[in-house]
């Protein structure tokens, strides 16, 4: 880092963030545009990844969205083509994708299950495994978006949370792999956050309701967490500023994950 060079100016690096047309995703490639990056917006919801597209553009810097079904083998590919194609590097991989179906093990299907590995960590896995030529070329770095389920079990989530626990091992057997090329690898662990993921998952407005009130009392902060405080932390686990920091899965849940119980 040179004389003067903010630690967080990320100006003509190359961050690829998958998810990103909402929640974490989104507010991530508008915290990355607005410290100067290049940010490559993957998602499938073509609509929604526009509108994220036009606020990095209005940041000052001109984004590149791509439109990929991450559960396709052939999509990823593509989405990694495009990019070493316009690129040419990746200096940072924020894997953010993922769903969150609730269920018990009584009610989860082979297909749910299936579709949640899928989701969250197959396609990790693969985009990762397309984009590592790029990263290592750069000296480049990567986190994954986890969750508070990886560190500990909540009921009703069982194949998230044997999802996200994979995911945090996963980051942990990369920085294994990876450090000695001098890449980083590291996870965020974020509580609830005031996103549409539950929603997405299945869970009725009045429940969501129900929920981010109760979560006042199941967070040591006493309130549930905004995208952007995610994102803040996925910026500086990218950054030089954690230079010596890899294989970490870091909570970002307001102290959800030392409450006890659940």
């Amino acid at each position: 880092m040179g004389k003067g060079k903010l630690a967080l100016d990320f100006t003509g690096r190359v961050v690829a963030i998958t998810g990103a047309s909402s929640g974490i995703g989104a507010a991530t490639a508008r915290m990355f545009s607005q410290l100067g990056a290049c940010v490559a917006l993957i998602d499938r919801d073509e609509k929604r990844l526009l509108n994220v597209m036009k606020d990095c553009f209005d940041i000052g810097y001109e984004p590149y969205a791509l439109s990929a079904d991450l559960l396709k083998t052939e999509e990823i590919e593509c989405a990694a083509k495009k990019i070493r194609a316009r690129f040419g590097c990746c200096d940072v991989l924020v894997n953010g994708a993922g769903i969150m179906p609730m269920s018990t093990l009584e009610k989860t299907s082979l297909d749910c299950l299936d579709l949640v590995f899928d989701a969250n960590v197959r396609s990790m896995f693969y985009l990762t495994q397309q984009l590592l030529p790029e990263i290592i070329s750069c000296c480049g770095c990567i986190v994954n978006v986890s969750s508070v389920c990886g560190i500990r079990a909540f009921p009703n989530l069982v194949a998230y949370n044997m999802s996200k626990a994979a995911v945090d091992h996963f980051t942990r057997s990369l920085a294994l792999d990876l450090g000695p090329q001098g890449i980083r690898v590291n996870a965020v662990n974020p509580g609830v956050i005031r996103t549409n993921l539950l929603r997405t998952g299945g869970m009725g407005e009045e429940q969501y309701k129900e929920l981010m009130e109760r979560s006042k009392t199941t967070h040591a902060l006493c309130r549930v967490g905004e995208p952007e405080e995610v994102a803040s932390c996925i910026c500086f686990l990218a950054s030089p500023l954690a230079s010596f920091i890899t294989g970490v899965t870091m909570p970002v849940d307001g102290g959800k994950q030392v409450m006890c119980p659940y």
